[in-house]
Order: structure tokens, then sequence, then C-alpha cells
């Protein structure tokens, strides 16, 4: 039996935080959530974790040990989602390729945390 989790996140700003991670994955705001210092979205669907924003007084210092990365397929579905996010916020740091394909494109969300399309 699997246990059930929530990815919990430290941030400057969790309510936009939340609507960046929430537009990233197709999330939405978990019903009943209202905390000025925090903000939760939930897999519509009820299949998927959690993910909790906490509001917390100190900035983001070094790079991520884990990080999440967006999985959308093909390089034009990668290439358009990097778009969707760099619309919303996320700014572009590289393209990581494993031979001659687009493997992944590495960026950062908001907040300046890394993440990956893939």
């Amino acid at each position: 039996m699997t246990t059930l989790w929530t990815l919990g996140c430290d941030a400057a700003d969790p309510h936009r935080l939340a609507a960046f991670w929430a537009l990233a994955l197709g999330y939405v705001p978990e019903p009943g959530y209202d905390e000025p210092d925090g903000a939760s979205i939930v897999d519509p669907e009820g299949r998927a974790p959690a993910i909790s924003f906490l509001r917390v007084p100190e900035p983001k210092t070094a790079k991520n040990r884990m990080h999440v990365d967006v999985r959308v397929g093909s390089e034009p579905a990668i290439r358009v989602k990097v778009a969707e996010l760099e619309a919303a916020g996320a700014t572009f740091v590289r393209d990581h390729r494993y031979g001659p394909d687009l493997s992944h494109v590495v960026m950062l969300d908001p907040e300046g945390n890394e993440f990956c399309v893939a």
C-alpha cells in the first residue's frame, strides 16, 4: 500500500507561487484551504499529490537538491510549455540534450527554484 504525501515548499509569496505551479501542472487551489501565509494546490482528478506553499522569511540561498520535472513529451510540446511558463513568470536557463534531440529545458520558477520541462 502506498502512503499519501504532500510536497511542501517554502515561499516568499505562497499564493503567487501556488498560482504558477497550478498553471504549470494543471492543478487547482485546494478547496477550503484559505490561509494568508500559505497556499495549497491539488490535482483536480485526485490522483497526484497535493503541493503546499508556506511563507518563510528567509530567501532561497542555494541550488535545489530536489526539483519538479514537468513532463509534456515531444520537443514541440516542450517548446509550447516553456513559452507558456515564461509568460507566467518562469525564466529559461538552458536546453539540455542527450544526443541530437532535446531532452529537457531547465527553468526557474518565479522565486528562482530550478525545475525542468521534459
